[in-house]
């Protein structure tokens, strides 16, 4: 089964503690603290020595998405800690402006495809030059971004033909007509089953602005997306795949 998880910004807007808080009774082991917003993060750094994150196989920060007072190189310099502690750093390509300021990231670097109101980033084309100046640079494939994009799922499947060996985690909520992050519905669980399959194995991070007693109930909702991949893992597991001349034959999507 897959790692499900939670945004700290998606529970607790701007409040990573409470967000923390919220995900202590759950039995998740991934988590992205979130620092959308500039000014949420020095302070989230500034706390990651009194965090209570070893329950936490995976973890990754979200980077802000606008700079607008702080420096591209400031923003960078601090998020420098991830580097030691081997967490991703969650970066919108719209933020990029001087790619020199991230390189030192490597793989850790995370950049993540962008929703139809942004003008790049959305489409494997438009991802492309950041990841020919980074090419170290890992992904975060957002689904309801690639959804919204292109809902017959085309772009979607782009991006994994293109990106699949770079992307490390997945975002994963329902977008309103205003892009905002909600709740998935049945519609978007649907979606993501069709391609659960074409999928690389990684943590899921969810996006789902949701109420306190919505959580337990909106993991349930992002476990049947994989639904399918696990009927078919179990499956596999039942038809042991056949063994000729000590070669393995395996079957081609």
């Amino acid at each position: 089964m897959r790692s499900i998880g939670f945004s700290t910004g998606a529970l607790a807007l701007g409040d990573f503690d409470q967000g923390l808080a919220l995900m202590a009774a759950r039995h998740t082991t991934v988590i992205e603290l979130s620092a959308l917003r500039e000014q949420e993060l020095p302070a989230l750094m500034g706390a990651l020595d009194r965090l209570q994150l070893d329950r936490y196989r995976y973890i990754s920060v979200h980077a802000p998405s606008r700079l607008s007072v702080m420096k591209e190189a400031a923003v960078a310099e601090l998020l420098r800690p991830c580097i030691q502690r081997g967490w991703s750093v969650v970066l919108h390509p719209d933020a990029i402006r001087d790619h020199g300021c991230w390189r030192e990231f490597g793989r850790l670097l995370c950049i993540e495809n962008m929703d139809k109101r942004k003008e790049a980033g959305r489409t494997a084309g438009e991802l492309r030059r950041h990841f020919h100046e980074l090419p170290e640079a890992s992904m975060c494939l957002d689904l309801a971004h690639a959804r919204q994009v292109d809902p017959t799922l085309g772009i979607t499947r782009e991006i994994i033909r293109e990106y699949g060996d770079k992307i490390v985690q997945l975002h994963l909520s329902e977008l309103d007509v205003r892009s905002h992050h909600e709740p998935l519905s049945m519609a978007a669980v649907w979606a993501i089953r069709e391609i659960a399959h074409l999928l690389p194995h990684c943590p899921v991070i969810l996006e789902s602005m949701v109420q306190p007693d919505a959580i337990d109930g909106e993991l349930e909702m992002a476990t049947q997306c994989f639904d399918q991949e696990r009927l078919a893992a179990l499956r596999k597991l039942s038809h042991p795949t056949e063994v000729s001349g000590g070669t393995a034959q395996r079957s081609v999507r």
